[in-house]
């Protein structure tokens, strides 16, 4: 048997039906029994109620991707369900479980060939006081996949606070039921690991903390609020502080004010709130004043589809601040690396005083996974400070780094202005074109000296191809090459996680000997093909695969891609 085995099962219906609930159960259910796996979510843009579904796939090795069909689709109810079939795809071996009382599956299920098996779900649920369809329709997952009672029964005791036995009860009997149909019992679990449960956006917050961060600025915005609803009684153990603004124009003011008192400083948001922030980045360039902006992007412009995965702020990100402003942008390229990413975001703001973007999106954000335990960095960078005394401080002192020690508010002795105007060493305002150029050539040094090392990008495979990506499209990415390779093809991975400053003649070096580059990206008008061609000296043919959200690329897409060209 082979023991690289995966299933992939899906879980929907309407608001209020306990779908995430169930999901998350499944999941922990998984890990309790050694596996890994990965939940991610789709919802309605309803604020209250509508239609969900919880897509998991659990597997006998990590990933960061869905595969390219569903083995199973368990409805509670069909409510609108059908809004979902693109981001379901299912296949002739494919099984639909439904409640017969809640009609028969839609149509544009059903034409895959896949097979129907009605249950019961709402009446064996009635069979106990207490009892909820979602915990029957768990059961009947978890016996599908092959997982043990016990297994269910740690995730439930661990999920579940009233109605406990009820809900075992109710699992148990969807157990029995999928003992009548024809399941997908995953291969033996590999020998157990320290592993990790946890999401994209806990895992950035986790980064945050390590980073040195004790001060978060919150304005709740989808999916970035998980983010911040996870930091606020974490700060608390650590001694930090989360306070919540009336707007994103707060939030990052208020960043900036805790940052300039010298308490490392952060906040989160999506595209929209993104946008409100540039202002106070530049302030954050030319004061240079350190913060870190985690971006979970959705699927836009404007208010677009804010429950869905979209890479489109990019171009924002990259070049959306006025005036010459370096900063820095990095990309966290699995759920996981959303825990490294943005620790060395924080890292990178405090240490070259510049603000930082972390582009996350809702797919690695809102998505839960169990991850091999991280290899955690050691103790958190500080910025270079002053001592009180020093004689003539010169705040903006034009040093070889292009970093000057920033005095914190009470130093004796060192006192300077901290605003948005041009200045020149001392912090006063200048409009003096020797002074703006000197300052300007200051703060570009600070990220033309940085030396990133191996973290610029995860790189992988040698071969005459090459495929280049960032952020979420790296899970799908690494799986298709993976098949690539095993049927015999040569084909290089390049993820590129330190997005700006660019780094040139490090992939220069790292498409050596490449005469074709496939460019995969998330969005409609191919912003990262873009800025590669901007900023680097791709060799050979250029193809783009892309388009915008909110379906993600799975690997049988990527691999034909790279197919057709090699036959071409």
């Amino acid at each position: 048997m082979d023991s690289r085995i995966s299933v992939s099962v899906a879980l929907a219906g309407s608001g209020g039906a306990g779908v995430m609930t169930a999901g998350n159960m499944l999941l922990e259910a998984a890990a309790q029994a050694g596996y890994y796996g990965l939940m991610t979510r789709t919802s309605g843009p309803q604020i209250r109620g509508g239609e969900a579904a919880a897509m998991l796939r659990l597997s006998t090795f990590p990933g960061d991707g869905q595969d390219d069909r569903f083995q199973v689709l368990a409805a509670i109810d069909w409510q609108n369900v059908g809004r979902f079939a693109a981001e379901l795809p299912l296949g002739p071996d494919s099984l639909i479980v439904g409640d017969p009382a809640q009609g028969a599956p839609p149509e544009v299920f059903t034409r895959s060939g896949a097979r129907y098996a009605p249950v019961p779900l709402k009446a064996l649920a009635g069979e106990i006081s207490g009892a909820w369809p979602n915990m029957v329709a768990l059961g009947v997952l978890a016996g599908l996949l092959g997982l043990s009672a016990e297994a269910l029964e740690a995730a439930a005791r661990k999920s579940i606070k009233k109605g406990l036995e009820a809900g075992i009860a109710a699992a148990r009997l969807g157990m029995a039921q999928a003992a009548a149909l024809q399941g997908y019992p995953l291969a033996p679990p590999p020998v157990k690991a320290p592993r990790w449960l946890i999401t994209g956006n806990e895992a950035a917050g986790y980064g945050a903390l390590r980073g040195g961060v004790r001060f978060v600025a919150a304005y709740p915005i989808t999916p970035a609020t998980e983010l911040l609803e996870w930091l606020a009684p974490a700060l608390a153990k650590v001694g930090g502080t989360l306070v919540q603004a009336e707007d994103e124009l707060a939030s990052i003011n208020m960043a900036l004010g805790a940052s300039f008192g010298g308490v490392p400083s952060l906040t989160a948001t999506s595209g929209p709130g993104l946008s409100l922030m540039i202002e106070s980045l530049g302030l954050s360039v030319a004061a240079e004043v350190p913060v870190v902006v985690v971006d979970v992007m959705r699927t836009g412009p404007s208010t677009g589809i804010a429950t869905k995965s979209e890479q489109a702020d990019l171009g924002t990100a990259l070049y959306g601040l006025h005036g010459d402003a370096p900063h820095i942008v990095i990309a966290p390229n699995s759920l996981a690396d959303c825990l490294d990413a943005t620790e060395w975001a924080v890292g990178l703001a405090e240490s070259l005083q510049v603000p930082a973007i972390v582009l996350s999106d809702q797919y690695l954000g809102q998505a839960r996974g169990v991850v091999d335990a991280p290899k955690l960095n050691g103790a958190a960078v500080s910025r270079l400070t002053t001592e009180a005394g020093t004689a003539a401080y010169k705040r903006y002192a034009l040093t070889p780094s292009g970093v000057s020690p920033m005095a914190i508010p009470g130093t004796a002795g060192a006192t300077y202005v901290a605003d948005g105007l041009e200045h020149n060493e001392r912090g006063t305002p200048s409009s003096q074109a020797a002074d703006h150029l000197a300052q300007m050539d200051k703060r570009a040094r600070k990220l033309a000296q940085l030396d990133p090392g191996e973290a610029w990008a995860s790189l992988e495979g040698e071969g005459e191809t090459a495929l280049v990506t960032f952020g979420s499209c790296t899970g799908p990415a690494r799986e298709a090459l993976e098949r690539a390779r095993a049927a015999g093809a040569k084909i290089r991975l390049v993820s590129l996680r330190l997005l700006a400053p660019a780094q040139p003649e490090r992939l220069k070096r790292a498409l050596e000997g490449v005469q074709r580059v496939l460019v995969l990206e998330q969005n409609h008008s191919g912003q990262f093909l873009r800025y590669l061609r901007a900023e680097y000296d791709l060799p050979g043919e250029v193809r783009s695969l892309r388009r915008p959200g909110p379906l993600p690329f799975r690997p049988a897409e990527i691999q034909q891609a790279l197919g057709q060209w090699s036959r071409a």
